[in-house]
């Protein structure tokens, strides 16, 4: 059973969003199901359990090294992450990473083991209106900490749920946003909505600025060690103990636990913190925290399938499905009459992840250098992947459409001051939230139920206490200039009212446009786009207000409005970033006529000629090399179907 779980772990690691691209957990436990048709229960567990375990623990490496979640799960650790990586300490943040995952996992299983008796009554407290607020709680976190803004985060968060609604509402069958376009009918992908918002934007500033991820020679971060990593997680035991019991109670949650476990346990972290100046550019506890607490929740998640067959996401529906195939039924008799296959569960995610953990220490090491590495090398590689990863959603030219205008989105936010984590979690959450709260309305006929359930009240006094802390922390900053706030400091901080202004206005026009739209829906189809709308309009309005102030302060600054507009672009590159768009937008077209295969590769080969300024030899080899992979990998191993382009097919 060791050996099945080390090699389930192993291929978990190589299933990572890092080296495929956002192929994951979920496709790896597909591929393995199979396998396990013929074997006895308690092998067969082994080796799904050893692949389920380890993908928040291998997610980490895209985090990090790209600014890209991984999962899901690992959205808060982009945060402080990639600062790091920035910084050169990349290796630092591996080492603190894999060490707090190997403790989340094996503390989150052992918790697991302790508490299956007596979970009952807690798991049963919660009801759809909790689940509504609970989602509530997750997007007011990561609004009021991912940013400089605590308006334009939940604003952010707001665009995200709206968009959510695109596609069949899930009551009345009524299709809602989707422009008469078949591939928006299933609702917008997921996959090439991250990678666009946090990949490219990275890529296209490394593009522009010809750096690599690390700003910094190698020789000045000797100290930045993996070791030095395992050494922050020993100074931060406390945190890293808090953390694991964070994420282990709030797995437990189905749907929703993953989703914003590690953005509650990243802002226990700021919160209880006595200092908090660097959060958000690079502080080793915005690692920790919610790596130690997304590890916790895969054993905690496993609590409701095994009890009560209720699958808190994709992972455990999978493992359920492996339940029934094996004739189990879930509830009390695997508590009574299969205890072994339980506790064989928890020692299988015990093994897996300090297997994990072990391989990825010694791996990450030669993985951390990759960040000193010339950004013009690493540019059209990493395009790649990221466009294929992107057509892995539905294998349609929409996802790459999709894919580069989040980009673009991604790119003009994160200038203007705009935070980008609060969009991917609403979108993650979105689905959930309409329909814990069209449940909510129906069941309790109308409202009553905000005011009426104990545990809903608590989680709207988390809500306003988070908000209060929030607010607290930014009036703190403003009157202390000599001292950043390190939130403030991260992602979301760009000042550019110039660039913020134009896309408040836009917003403001979507969701004025929105409510226009689904005037003639159903009231259950109109419900949660009139909410989401009405309440950023509000936001809105006090953006708007405010970037217009700083515009007429820049506009005086600069002695008219087109030198304040010049000076904008300038700072934000404007000229180099819209020509490596239109490189992206040239791969589109040419896919059309000569197919991916081709284009990609044309990229490859022309972006190191004319922006690396690299000989034919390395432009060509390298082409051919994307060349091969692209077509062994995606073609012959994954059967990927590709665009049936005019000249080839």
């Amino acid at each position: 059973m060791k050996a099945l779980v080390f090699n389930a772990a192993f291929i978990g690691i190589l299933g990572s969003p890092p080296l495929l691209t956002v192929l994951g957990g979920i496709i790896g436990l597909v591929l393995l199901l199979p396998f396990t048709y013929e074997m006895e229960a308690v092998p067969a567990f082994a080796l799904l359990l050893g692949m389920y375990a380890v993908t928040s623990t291998s997610d980490t490496i895209a985090s990090v090294m790209l600014g890209i979640p991984g999962t899901s799960a690992s959205q808060a650790t982009v945060l402080d992450g990639y600062p790091l990586a920035k910084k050169g300490q990349a290796a630092r943040a591996f080492g603190a990473a894999f060490t707090v995952s190997a403790f989340g996992g094996v503390v989150g299983a052992l918790i697991m083991a302790a508490s299956l008796p007596i979970l009952l009554p807690m798991i049963l407290a919660f009801g759809v209106p909790e689940f509504f607020f609970l989602g509530v709680l997750g997007l007011t976190m990561v609004g009021a900490l991912a940013g400089g803004s605590i308006l334009k985060g939940l604003t952010v968060a707001s665009l995200g749920l709206l968009l959510t609604t695109i596609g069949y509402a899930a009551s009345t069958g009524v299709p809602r946003y989707t422009f008469e376009h078949d591939y928006l009918l299933e609702s917008l992908p997921i996959i090439p909505v991250v990678l666009g918002l946090f990949a490219l934007p990275e890529l296209l500033e490394m593009a522009v600025r010809n750096t690599s991820i690390a700003r910094i020679e190698a020789s000045d971060s000797k100290d930045a060690t993996l070791m030095r990593g395992v050494r922050d997680v020993l100074e931060n035991w406390w945190l890293t103990v808090r953390c694991a019991l964070l994420g282990t109670y709030i797995g437990m949650l189905p749907g929703l636990g993953v989703s914003i476990v590690d953005w509650i346990a990243y802002g226990h972290a700021v919160q209880s913190a006595k200092d908090k100046s660097k959060f958000g550019t690079g502080d080793i506890r915005g690692v920790i925290a919610p790596e130690a607490a997304n590890n916790a929740t895969k054993a905690g998640a496993l609590i409701p399938m095994i009890a009560f067959g209720i699958p808190g996401s994709l992972g455990t529906a999978i493992l359920l499905g492996a339940l029934v195939i094996k004739g189990l039924k879930p509830g009390p008799e695997m508590l009574i009459d299969h205890i072994e296959l339980t506790f064989s569960m928890v020692w299988d995610i015990v093994i897996a992840n300090l297997v994990a953990a072990g391989l990825l220490m010694i791996w990450s090491k030669q993985v951390a250098k990759v960040s000193f590495l010339p950004g013009h090398l690493l540019v059209p590689g990493v395009a790649v992947f990221v466009l294929m990863g992107a057509w892995l959603a539905s294998a349609a030219m929409g996802d790459w459409v999709s894919c580069i205008a989040f980009g673009f989105l991604g790119y003009w936010m994160k200038q203007g001051g705009w935070p980008r984590p609060p969009l991917i979690l609403a979108i993650v959450l979105g689905k959930l939230m309409e329909d814990n709260l069209q449940l909510s309305t129906q069941v309790y006929e109308g409202y009553s139920w905000i005011t009426g359930r104990p545990i809903v009240l608590f989680i709207i006094a988390l809500v306003v206490l988070t908000l209060i802390l929030a607010v607290k922390g930014v009036i703190k900053t403003n009157n202390t200039p000599k001292k950043e706030d390190a939130v403030i400091a991260g992602e979301g901080s760009g000042k550019n009212p110039i660039l913020s202004l134009p896309l408040a206005l836009l917003f403001l026009g979507i969701f004025v446009w929105a409510p226009i739209s689904a005037a003639g829906w159903e009231p259950e189809a109109q419900q949660f786009p009139l909410v989401v709308s009405y309440t950023a309009i509000i936001f809105l309005a006090l953006i708007i207000f405010t970037d217009f102030k700083e515009v007429l302060l820049k506009v005086r600054e600069a002695s008219g409005l087109g030198g304040a507009i010049s000076a904008s672009f300038e700072k934000a590159d404007f000229a180099r970033s819209t020509s490596f768009i239109a490189y992206l937008l040239c791969i589109l077209v040419a896919t059309v006529f000569v197919g991916q295969l081709i284009s990609l590769t044309a990229f490859v080969a022309i972006y190191l000629w004319r922006w690396g300024n690299y000989n034919w030899k390395i432009c060509l080899g390298y082409a051919a090399v994307s060349w091969a992979f692209i077509y062994g990998f995606y073609d012959q191993i994954m059967h990927l179907f590709f665009y049936p382009s005019m000249l080839f097919g």
